[in-house]
């Protein structure tokens, strides 16, 4: 990826074969329709050498001098001007190369031919030249408009990614708080499971800080991380009545790392001191025209426990902004409490993640 910190340029360079090739095609189409509609190309060809000649000049003061120190400044009166004067001078830079490199008759288009400057032949001449400058320039503009809407477009992507990024690295620490937590808690009452608990966590640890640093993990990784996630909790609560069911083909699924763990985190925190079950549904399933991921979460909670909340803790706030990061609003998440119930539904999109 292009590096796109820097300030957004309006003045896309382009390569120099670019333009000689547009010259070069729009010299011969010149010098062929001029040359077909008056039957005589070799004057078609050395008048429009000094014609295109000052057209370059013309066209490119107009694109990288005018319009950046005017147009795109909305100095607009300024640039009326300097277009007037530039369309004087180049008017009679054309006139007198025309007189002394190819005819004394500067017009010889007009009826009885001309051989000096009148206010009809500035006007036909200058038109003449406001057409390629038109087309040119919108060429040109054109080019800068794809380049700054290229770079914006990788700029919001670059802070979205970064976002994403920062929202992820949230939940390490929070995991890891809460687990040391848990593990204080043992020590202090100098359980045999506190050895086992650090060797969890380890595992755990080196998961997170080095297995994840991808945007998409196989789901069979994260299954296998949210096992050993309970098998820390079971270590610190006691037996855990879990139930974890999978229907469909999980292989091949990708996901966002770490997007599940804070909805069972909440299960333990509300339920895991309780003789509780705690059931976990994740499904996979593939339709025509809808290849979805289905994750539902419930477990028993204590009626009488105030600090339960269907909209959940930080962790969830986390995993929301997340979502919307990814997925915009093509994604479903629905929590609450049911029959002294918290049940946890989501649902995202995993084709073309």
């Amino acid at each position: 990826m292009k590096n796109t910190s820097g300030p957004i340029t309006y003045n896309y360079a382009i390569p120099l074969k670019y333009h000689l090739v547009f010259w070069v095609l729009y010299y011969i189409f010149n010098t062929i329709r001029w040359g077909g509609y008056f039957d005589d190309y070799f004057y078609s060809a050395k008048s429009n050498l000094v014609s295109f000649f000052v057209s370059i000049l013309f066209c490119y003061w107009h694109i990288y001098v005018l319009i950046p120190k005017y147009i795109v400044r909305k100095k607009i009166i300024p640039y009326i001007i300097w277009m007037i004067v530039s369309s004087v001078f180049f008017y009679f830079l054309k006139t007198g190369m025309m007189y002394v490199f190819i005819d004394k008759t500067i017009w010889p288009e007009a009826p009885e031919g001309q051989t000096a400057p009148s206010l009809n032949h500035f006007i036909t001449v200058v038109l003449g030249e406001l057409y390629v400058i038109a087309f040119v320039s919108a060429i040109k503009l054109t080019i800068d408009w794809i380049s700054v809407k290229n770079q914006r477009d990788e700029l919001q992507k670059l802070q979205l990614q970064t976002e994403i990024k920062y929202l992820r690295a949230q939940m390490q620490p929070h995991f890891f708080f809460n687990t040391l937590n848990s593990l204080y808690a043992l020590t202090l009452k100098k359980s045999d499971n506190a050895p086992r608990v650090v060797v969890k966590l380890s595992e755990i640890m080196q998961y997170v800080l080095y297995e994840v640093q991808e945007p998409r993990i196989h789901l069979t990784r994260e299954i296998r991380y949210i096992n050993s996630y309970v098998n820390l909790e079971e270590l610190r609560c006691g037996n855990i009545d879990l139930t974890l069911n999978i229907i469909g083909n999980i292989e091949e699924v990708k996901t966002p790392p770490l997007l599940f763990l804070p909805f069972i985190e909440n299960c333990f925190k509300h339920g895991g001191h309780t003789e509780e079950r705690m059931q976990i549904d994740l499904t996979f399933k593939s339709l025509p025209g809808d290849q979805s991921l289905h994750f539902l979460v419930k477990n028993t909670i204590n009626p009488e426990d105030g600090s339960i909340k269907p909209k959940g803790g930080i962790g969830i706030k986390n995993v929301k902004r997340r979502l919307f990061l990814l997925y915009q609003n093509n994604f479903v998440l629905q929590t609450g409490i049911k029959k002294n119930h918290f049940v946890a539904y989501l649902k995202i999109p995993v084709k073309d993640n």
